[in-house]
This record gives structure tokens, C-alpha cells and sequence, in this order.
């Protein structure tokens, strides 16, 4: 057995296809090094070809890294993205090209998300005008710029490759700071792009979600399908301990005061079993609740829809000074200042998401 695989099947894990894709992108650039690949996702190059293997996230943002020395371009994710190879396209790749129309596509990829990436929440909305991919990381640590920029790029040049080559994005929002190749983005992409936000978005004119997908093979597509679903189903039964507790936490603090004990009552079971159980995951209660603070407490400040002192109440703060101090903690700034940078931030992006829509 190797190593990834003997790792705990807690922690969040990517679709080995996604890191086979990175490996033959190396190997495009002439600087694959099969033994370092090996190294540092335990799996051998062997091993990646098959379709039900994952790897875990951590290993596979490591790899990552290591794409970026390798091949000394910083912008390796966004331009590994615009590959299109369809004979090494992972499977749901093969749900979402076989569907009958890009809104059912769409739809499959939010649903079947998980098994691409588990360490990453997608989900979507729509308004009248517009349709919206929304990435968020489940955790600070598990947020990787190349990794991110990959998944922008491969989402909308192989949408154009397979469906319709005018798509573009309307506009984009993404959650890493600005790098040095910043202007690619949006010669890419096709709308406006703003960086160092809460989450990462893409929007689209929402007449697309109609185009039929000229290339569809309905065969492969319920072939696909079904095995898939298959994964699914076996994902579902291994949802990690520290995250139900993260939802917990979440739920209940601006509810009522956070203590292990009332959650360890909750998910029946005392509270040593409980630190137990995150220990297993190497996680502890306190850092949950630290980081579930500091990840609403960001998404709140950035916001205007609450005053300070009610976020500091929303937090579980007895009092705005103590969440002063903690924020400033967190970011190195007061939370005053770091809303006065994010709104002036929002104010000088033009045109941002209320920008009225339009044919281009």
C-alpha cells in the first residue's frame, strides 16, 4: 500500500486524474521528474492512471509547488488550464462534455464537485442576467493560487473548446492577491478581474446556460455516469469528523456560547471521545472554533451589512475590543481599517457584479 493511501481517509482528497493532468503538463514542458512526482504524492505514475485513485489535497497543492520551481513560471496553473486533451480528461470531465446543454453541465459539476476536489466548496447562482461559479477553500491552508488559476483557465477554455468558442466571462473575482502576471487574467478570461476577495467567482451572461453541447455522446455519458455516482456514494460515507464540527460551530455561534461539551452531547458521545476524534484528524476543538471565527469574521468586516459591534456579537465576543484585538491579531490590521480597504477596494472596481449586463 502506499503512503497516500494509508494517509487518513478524513483528510480532504483531489481526483488523481487532476494530478496525473499536472504530471503530463510537466512532462509537455520537459521538466517532469517522475521520482519527484512519486515522492511527493506516494503514488507512482502507474498508480495515478486509474480512475477511482485520489490523492490528498495536501500532497496534490505540494505538487504544485513544485510545478512552479520546476518549470520557474509563476503562472503555471493558468497556462496548465488552457490544455484541452480529451483522451486524459478525468471523468466527470466526461459527464459535464456529454450533457445536453451547458446548464445541465453546469449543474453536474456543482453536484459531482467533491470527487474533483474536496478541499474546495462549489456552488452556483443565478440571477436574472447572470450565472455564477462561486470556489471557496474549506480551510486557509487548503487555498493554492495555481491550483485556483487552473481551475479558472480549464473552466473556461475547454467550455469554449467543447460548447461554444464566444463564451467569456462577464466578470471575476478571485481570492488570491494580485501576482505579477495579473494582466493574463483578463485577456484570458474576458471580463474584468478583481483579486484579494473573500471568495473566488466567475460570471457569465446567463443565455449561455441554453447552448446545446454539439459533441455529446449520450452512451458515454450514462456509461460515465453511472460509475461516477458510484464514487459519489462511496465519498459520501467518509465525510470527515472535523468538518461536521466546523458546521456545528458555525451554526451555533451566534446562537449560544461554544463549548465541547454541548457538542459532544450533540453528535452523542462524550467530550474525550470528541477531541479523540479531531485528534485522529489532527485537529482540536479551540483551533476549530479560532478558525471558524476568523473566516466569518473576515467574510463580516469585508461586508458592510454589519456594524462592528454586531459582529462582534455574531462571533461569540462579550465585547468590541476583544474582537478588536483578535482581528488584529488575525490580519495585522483593525477591523475598521480592513473594512475601509475592502469597501474603497469595491468602489474603484469597474464594472463589479451589479454592473448592468449586456451583449460585448
Amino acid at each position: 500500500m502506499t503512503s497516500a493511501q494509508s494517509e487518513p481517509t478524513s483528510a480532504p482528497q483531489v481526483a488523481a486524474s487532476s494530478t496525473l493532468a499536472l504530471a503530463h503538463y510537466l512532462e509537455r514542458q520537459g521538466v517532469l521528474n517522475e521520482a519527484r512526482v512519486e515522492q511527493l504524492t506516494g503514488l507512482t505514475m502507474v498508480e495515478l492512471t486509474d480512475p477511482d485513485r485520489r490523492v490528498t489535497a495536501d500532497l496534490h497543492y505540494r505538487l504544485w509547488e513544485h510545478a512552479e520551481l520546476a518549470t520557474g513560471d509563476p503562472g503555471v496553473g493558468l497556462h496548465a488550464g488552457q490544455v484541452v486533451d480529451p483522451e486524459r480528461m478525468g471523468l466527470v470531465g466526461h459527464v459535464f462534455f456529454n450533457c445536453d446543454t451547458l446548464g445541465e453541465a453546469v449543474t453536474q459539476y456543482v453536484r459531482l464537485h467533491r470527487l474533483i476536489n474536496e478541499s474546495v466548496f462549489l456552488s452556483f447562482e443565478q440571477t436574472a442576467d447572470q450565472a455564477i461559479l462561486c470556489w471557496q477553500a474549506d480551510a486557509r491552508e487548503h487555498y493554492c493560487r495555481q491550483d485556483m488559476d487552473r481551475t479558472l483557465a480549464a473552466a473556461i477554455t475547454r467550455t469554449r473548446h467543447f460548447i461554444h468558442p464566444g463564451i467569456r466571462a462577464e466578470w471575476v473575482e478571485i481570492a488570491h492577491a494580485a501576482p505579477a502576471y495579473a494582466d493574463e487574467y483578463e485577456k484570458l478570461l474576458g471580463g474584468p478581474v478583481r483579486f484579494d476577495c473573500d471568495i473566488t467567482r466567475l460570471a457569465f451572461n446567463s443565455r449561455h446556460l441554453g447552448h446545446p453541447i454539439p459533441r455529446r455522446n449520450p452512451y458515454v455519458y450514462s456509461a460515465v455516469l453511472k460509475q461516477v455516482n458510484a464514487l459519489l456514494a462511496r465519498l459520501q460515507t467518509r465525510r470527515s469528523f472535523g468538518r461536521k464540527i466546523r458546521r456545528l460551530i458555525s451554526k451555533q455561534m451566534a446562537t449560544e456560547k461554544i463549548d465541547a461539551d454541548s457538542l459532544a452531547r450533540q453528535c452523542h458521545m462524550s467530550r474525550q471521545t470528541l477531541y479523540r476524534k479531531l485528534k485522529k484528524e489532527d485537529l482540536s476543538f479551540h483551533g476549530l472554533v479560532e478558525q471558524v471565527r476568523q473566516d466569518k469574521a473576515l467574510r463580516y468586516v469585508a461586508g458592510d451589512h454589519y456594524a462592528l459591534g454586531e459582529i462582534a456579537f455574531l462571533l461569540g465576543f462579550s465585547e468590541l475590543s476583544a474582537f478588536s484585538r483578535a482581528f488584529k491579531r488575525w490580519t495585522g490590521t483593525s477591523p475598521a481599517e480592513y473594512r475601509a480597504r475592502h469597501l474603497a477596494t469595491q468602489r474603484v472596481a469597474s464594472p463589479g457584479p451589479g454592473a448592468p449586463d449586456g451583449d460585448r
